[in-house]
């Protein structure tokens, strides 16, 4: 803020000094604590009080002038500054969009993989539980198959043992024999369910 005002009292003050060249004054430049009008130099020529003046309005332009440049440098640097800033602001935006970019592919490549183990895993368990119907329908059938020869052999024996005493007529040993024909039947049928589990 102080600078500021400085600023606008000098420019006050220089707009000053040109309105009053511009009324018909000599213009009087300084070089090396010489006072020259055009090219000429009149420090000598002039009053004490008019050389104090004009070294003052110098001194006060040349401030001025230093002023106004260190106002346009520190502008200059601002500028540069904030664009810096910006220039960071942006890169970490975009940086951290990539990160986030990056986060949603791999969370979505695991969703992925994670989607294919559970389809894998339901396969398996489905494999799995056809396995073990396959081997329980085996083991069935192996059950039926071993009780079917078991039935089998016993009746055959029971009618060997019969059949050796005599004690069999002629009707009974067609019975029996029809019943063995059935039960290698059973075994037949047993063994082909077997075969096929």
């Amino acid at each position: 803020m102080k600078k500021l005002i400085v600023l606008v009292f000098f420019l006050g003050l220089g707009l000053t000094v040109t309105a009053q060249n511009a009324e018909g004054n000599p213009v009087y430049t300084v070089k090396e604590n010489k006072i020259y009008e055009g090219d000429k130099d009149v420090t000598d020529v002039l009053s004490e009080e008019k050389r104090i003046a004009i070294f003052a309005t110098h001194e006060t332009e040349m401030k001025m002038q230093e002023e106004k440049e260190r106002a346009e440098i520190e502008k200059e640097e601002a500028d540069t500054l904030k664009e810096e800033k910006e220039q960071a602001l942006n890169k970490a935006a975009k940086e951290k969009e990539e990160k986030i970019e990056q986060a949603e592919k791999e969370e979505e490549k695991r969703e992925k993989e994670l989607k294919k183990n559970e389809k894998d895993l339901k396969k398996a368990e489905k494999k799995q539980k056809q396995a073990e119907k396959a081997l329980k329908k085996k083991e069935k059938a192996q059950k039926s198959f071993d009780k079917a020869n078991s039935k089998l052999e016993s009746s055959q024996k029971k009618y060997d043992k019969l059949k050796k005493k005599g004690k069999l007529s002629p009707e009974d040993e067609g019975k029996w024999l029809k019943k063995l024909e059935g039960l290698k039947e059973d075994i037949k049928k047993a063994e082909k369910k077997l075969r096929k589990a």
